[in-house]
């Protein structure tokens, strides 16, 4: 009987999406690109939606900050200030944890917003990877 290793471990749907959320660097260039990625990882609807500029900002912010910490815990040097960006955004982007167990993710967007409903689920899986451990497996650039 063999025991899985790290390395064949398939990673979870949360850490699926934090890992492509924090490798998305240059890819993330403008509004455009979010909705792309907030579409392409089914955060949000297909409907058109009106992204702002403050939303982009915060999503760039969370990624960065996500990013910065990963490094950090891998005992590279970061941006500390990228992670309190990030951390400020995440302050501001309400999560509620559902009562019922097995009725999808946890965590939840609390949130109207579709736009910051779609990062409310990215904060819900970072809370995921961290509850669980998994943020030590996703593997990150530098």
């Amino acid at each position: 009987m063999t025991t899985p290793t790290e390395q064949n471990v398939a990673q979870s749907t949360a850490a699926t999406l934090v890992g492509a959320f924090v490798a998305t660097g240059d890819e993330l260039s403008d509004r455009a690109d979010l909705a792309r990625f907030l579409r392409d990882h089914r955060l949000i609807t297909d409907g058109a939606i009106p992204i702002t500029l403050a939303d982009f900002d915060e999503a760039i912010a969370l990624r960065d900050g996500m990013h910065a910490q990963l490094l950090l815990c891998a005992g590279h040097p970061a941006d500390h200030e990228a992670v309190v960006r990030g951390q400020r955004v995440l302050d501001g982007l309400r999560v509620t944890v559902r009562i019922e167990p097995g009725e999808g993710p946890v965590l939840a967007p609390a949130v109207v917003d579709e736009v910051r409903r779609g990062l409310a689920r990215v904060a819900g899986a970072w809370a995921t990877v961290l509850m669980t451990g998994e943020w030590r497996r996703i593997r990150i650039g530098e």
